[in-house]
């Protein structure tokens, strides 16, 4: 039992060592089964006049993370963003169905020093969100 928090421990560490480096990470957890959902497929985009500009894109690892969402080659400017989780498509390829083929979550960076996490907790009839560190 000690070895498996302490790898828990370890893993959650690892996660956010790599994500200190980005200033971007999500993190997809189903509570219907109480795992990661791996293999979410997640855009996103920066609200630039009347339309969204695609900035990046991503598939959530086995941890169900993806630690390094903003485009490396360029540097957080404030503005409003948006994470897309194509929830319809992680679904459709587990066999499930769900009400909510995508999961838009728009956020503003008023502060581009800081790290921002979007953690989805994902159900087939249900979601929430937060800001989380």
């Amino acid at each position: 039992m000690k070895a498996l928090i302490l790898a828990l421990g370890m893993t959650a560490m690892s996660g956010m060592a790599v994500a200190a480096n980005n200033p971007l990470s999500v993190h997809v957890l189903n509570l219907e089964t109480g795992v990661p959902s791996s293999g979410v497929n997640v855009t996103l985009e920066r609200h630039i006049g009347e339309t969204w500009q695609p900035l990046a894109q991503g598939t959530t690892n086995e941890q169900g993370r993806i630690a390094e969402l903003y485009p490396s080659d360029k540097p957080l400017q404030k503005g409003e963003y948006r994470v897309v989780f194509k929830t319809g498509e992680y679904y459709k390829k587990t066999g499930h169905e769900t009400f909510f083929p995508e999961i838009p979550v728009i956020f503003e960076v008023k502060q581009t020093d800081q790290h921002y996490h979007i953690p989805l907790l994902l159900s087939p009839y249900g979601f929430s969100t937060y800001r989380g560190s």
